[in-house]
């Protein structure tokens, strides 16, 4: 799904620009994971970001699958709480 897809979705459920932003939701995600302690390098292959230092990301080629998946679930189960 493009960027310009989720932007006119929010739009059509009644989100204006000055509320939220397809980009504003992938920093609310890593702010929050960050603050709750998750391991930065899943939050940031989480978020398809590639490493910005080239000698690290020449060597660390990790998915970190398993803890993606159970970070995605707390996420899941976050905002569920937040929801009630």
């Amino acid at each position: 799904m493009s960027e310009n897809g989720v932007r006119v979705a929010l739009r059509t459920i009644g989100f204006t620009k000055e509320q939220i932003t397809p980009h504003g939701f992938r920093a609310m995600f890593s702010t929050i994971a960050n603050e709750h302690g998750w391991n930065r390098d899943v939050i940031e292959r989480q978020l398809a970001h590639v490493e910005g230092n080239s000698v690290r990301g020449a060597y660390n080629h990790a998915e970190y699958m398993p803890e993606r998946v159970r970070l995605m679930q707390w996420w899941a189960d976050y905002l569920d709480e937040l929801a009630k």
